[in-house]
């Protein structure tokens, strides 16, 4: 019995070690952004194509040329609700002290400066496949934004949900940075980027499987609200029978062809989009278009 119980617990602190050296946080290289010099003006582009105003933005805020990202709307999902923190260039309740390598572990790898796991709310998945000179530009035009000393509020999670270590062995199964759509030329590879990277589109517009990972066969083709209450739609040809043109005209102005407008969240996308180069919104429209008609 003794033999037993003493292989019991070898076997026990043996499956903890694995568990924690699997579910460990990757950091990026600490050089990994040598050489790569800011640029605030490229730096608002991408933050316009990556959203960060739609979300962390506080709950009915007015928009405005130098938002204030304050953080506190919620975002529901069966795993609980996640709350979008302060990522003003406040230095104590914001992001203020953080490097652009913070950033960078942040969006890339979804890894907070201490080593903590991200929960995917925060669209790292989509964010891996962003440029490291992108999220160096970023972090040079976040820190030109109003500073606000309003404390991020916690998540509302519970148990297991809320041991952020399984994190890790989340990510090994689903975390990467392979682009999903092929791009065959320039404006493609352009749109590809601007939707699987920094515009994150899929995190909206595909179906989830049960552990909250996205259903790479359903991509764009639509999802349930994560608030209870209707389907996000799906934007694949087979689904949205609009013409490039319309498509374009939607990114820039909010109208649809059938005279309706953009609303709820995907007001505040619109709103971003209408700030892109019309070169961007058409890349992005082609990339829609080149979706698999069948999804």
């Amino acid at each position: 019995m003794r033999r037993v119980l003493s292989a019991l617990i070898l076997l026990a602190v043996f499956g903890l070690a694995t568990f924690w050296f699997l579910t460990r946080p990757d950091f990026l290289p600490d050089d990994a952004l040598a050489g790569l010099s800011a640029d605030t003006t490229r730096g608002e582009q991408v933050f316009n194509a990556a959203g960060c105003a739609s979300c962390h933005t506080a709950p009915n805020a007015e928009p405005g040329d130098a938002p204030v990202l304050s953080g506190g709307q919620e975002f529901p999902s069966p795993f609980g609700t996640f709350l979008a923190p302060n990522i003003t260039p406040d230095p104590v309740q914001g992001i203020g002290g953080w490097s652009a390598l913070d950033l960078a572990n942040a969006m890339t790898r979804g890894i907070s400066p201490q080593g903590a796991h991200y929960y995917p709310a925060f669209p790292y998945t989509s964010y891996a496949r962003a440029s490291l000179q992108d999220v160096v530009d970023l972090r040079a035009f976040l820190a030109t934004l109003p500073a606000d000393a309003t404390p991020s509020q916690p998540h509302k999670i519970g148990f297991p949900f809320n041991i952020r270590r399984s994190l890790g062995g989340w990510k090994l199964l689903f975390a990467n940075d392979d682009w999903i759509m092929p791009a065959t030329d320039a404006t493609l590879e352009r749109g590809r980027y601007l939707v699987e990277a920094l515009g994150h589109c899929a995190e909206c517009h595909t179906a989830r499987g049960p552990l909250g990972n996205l259903d790479l066969d359903k991509w764009m083709a639509g999802a349930p609200n994560p608030k209870g209450k209707g389907n996000i739609p799906g934007i694949t040809p087979a689904q949205l029978d609009w013409s490039a043109q319309d498509i374009a005209y939607y990114f820039e102005t909010g109208f649809t062809p059938d005279f309706d407008s953009a609303g709820g969240q995907m007001a505040r996308v619109v709103e971003n989009l209408s700030k892109l180069p019309a070169s961007d919104r058409s890349a992005i429209t082609a990339y829609l278009k080149a979706l698999p008609a069948g999804q």
